[in-house]
């Protein structure tokens, strides 16, 4: 499927290759499934076992950038990569975007609600 890169396909003929090959995937896919459901009663092993791959977890996260833009893939710094933006969103310090808020409200003079330690 790489073959537009070398120019030897158009890229319209690429993008159209691909949404068939999906296509076909899907309904692959979904006649597998139901096929599994309709003989279910003469064939558990087969639909347990397509049940119980379903239910695995992919456990492999690729490489992430963290705030200063270096490639991340131990483990443990890219469980902290997410944290540390989540944190910062929270914590006021990505203010790329502030807030807008609308003028002439009643509850803009109003005391803000307070949140207590044992709520959080």
């Amino acid at each position: 499927m790489g073959g537009w890169k070398q120019g030897q396909v158009a890229w319209e003929e690429y993008r159209e290759t691909v949404r068939a090959a999906r296509e076909q995937v899907r309904k692959a896919k979904a006649l597998t499934e139901i096929s599994l459901a309709r003989d279910v009663k003469n064939n558990k092993k087969s639909f347990y076992r397509h049940v119980s791959d379903k239910r695995r977890t992919r456990e492999n996260v690729g490489p992430l950038r963290n705030e200063t833009g270096d490639l991340v893939t131990q483990d443990t710094e890219k469980a902290e990569v997410p944290n540390d933006f989540f944190a910062s969103v929270f914590t006021g310090k990505c203010l790329s975007h502030p807030a807008q808020v609308t003028e002439g409200r009643d509850w803009e003079n109003a005391e803000p609600p307070t949140v207590g330690e044992d709520q959080v």
